[in-house]
């Protein structure tokens, strides 16, 4: 019979963990952009090509979410638009440590306290 500790001697796959932490950040680049750099942050953060994102992004636009025409009186095919945009205002820009979104709740706080 073979000994059993051999195949616990293999180095082992490395944890989710591990591998999310050689992630750069979600920033927004100040170079290399088209629009507001939501799509170069989307791509360098997960290591895909940044013209993957822009297509996803614009089949969004175009196709939507779902299925469905309109979801109330918001045509949800222009789902790539407030998503893109939502994206802009929460994702900080590369040398800032807070989004304009994050800046703008700051401002509002020190003015009403």
């Amino acid at each position: 019979m073979e000994n059993m500790s051999s195949t616990t001697d293999q180095p082992q796959s490395p944890e989710p963990e591990q591998s999310s932490q050689s992630r750069s950040p979600l920033l927004r680049p100040r170079h290399g952009r088209m629009l507001a750099g939501v799509a170069a942050a989307i791509a360098r953060h997960f290591h895909v090509d940044v013209t993957i994102v822009r297509i996803a992004f614009a089949v969004v636009t175009v196709v939507g979410f779902t299925g469905l025409p309109f979801f109330g009186w918001i045509p949800v095919y222009l789902a790539g638009i407030p998503l893109y945009l939502a994206c802009w205002l929460l994702i900080p820009e590369e040398g800032s440590d807070h989004s304009i979104a994050g800046r703008f709740f700051a401002a509002r706080s020190e003015r009403s306290g």
